[in-house]
């Protein structure tokens, strides 16, 4: 009986911790890592009490949200390096970070932090950036990319491409295309590449609108 009433405490336990996890995933994913415990523990129906007695500090409940999320992140770097052709590597690896980007407003903050080593999340975050690396690298040797570009020019695309995921609302895949391809062209050697056909001119006003709070204006949406 005991060992009964037991097992039932611990699938409570696991479920309260899955409700939560869940609910940090949420939210992250909307509005960014600004989100405090207070409002993750309103939108998963617990005390912040309950949500701090699993996850004592912000962090770990991060690193816990974003443990999947990190460990892709460092397949797709490894399975970029297996491509034959170095450049195509390169910018796989880029348009598939990006697109992780779209679907959750803090994936790029995740990747800048670092978390205490006894954390699934920082070995995970570690195989990622040491497989980016030779990303590049490899990619440079072919001259296929830019002498001077680093590992840390990818924190610097995705803080650029943040301003798309969080301002562009329904046209962020089609206006998020077109600027990871004038990344790439930047971050080429020399030779011409062609980007993806632009956004209209009204969809554009759409999207500046929105990133303005869907305001009013005076002037004449472009056709």
């Amino acid at each position: 009986m005991a060992d009964g009433a037991g097992s039932g405490l611990r699938a409570d336990a696991e479920r309260n911790r899955l409700r939560l996890l869940g609910a940090a995933q949420e939210l992250f994913a909307e509005r960014g890592l600004d989100v405090s415990m207070r409002q993750i523990a309103l939108h998963a129906g617990v005390g912040e009490p309950t949500l701090r007695r699993r996850f004592p500090t912000k962090e770990t409940l991060i690193a816990a949200a974003f443990q999947a999320k990190i460990t892709s992140y460092a397949e797709t770097a490894e399975h970029a390096l297996r491509e034959v052709n170095p450049w195509d590597g390169f910018t796989s690896f880029v348009r598939a970070l990006t697109a992780m980007q779209l679907g959750d407003r803090g994936f790029a903050d995740v990747l800048t932090m670092t978390f205490p080593p006894s954390l699934r999340a920082e070995s995970e975050r570690r195989r990622a950036y040491a497989a980016l690396s030779a990303l590049v690298t490899r990619a440079q040797d072919a001259d296929a990319l830019r002498k001077d570009f680093t590992p840390e020019d990818v924190v610097l695309i995705l803080m650029a491409h943040a301003g798309v995921v969080a301002g562009a609302g329904p046209l962020a895949p089609v206006m998020s295309a077109r600027l990871v391809e004038y990344f790439l062209e930047a971050f080429a050697a020399p030779g011409a590449r062609r980007l993806p056909a632009a956004p209209s001119p009204a969809q554009t006003y759409r999207a500046m609108l929105r990133l303005h709070g869907g305001a009013s204006s005076s002037a004449t949406e472009p056709s």
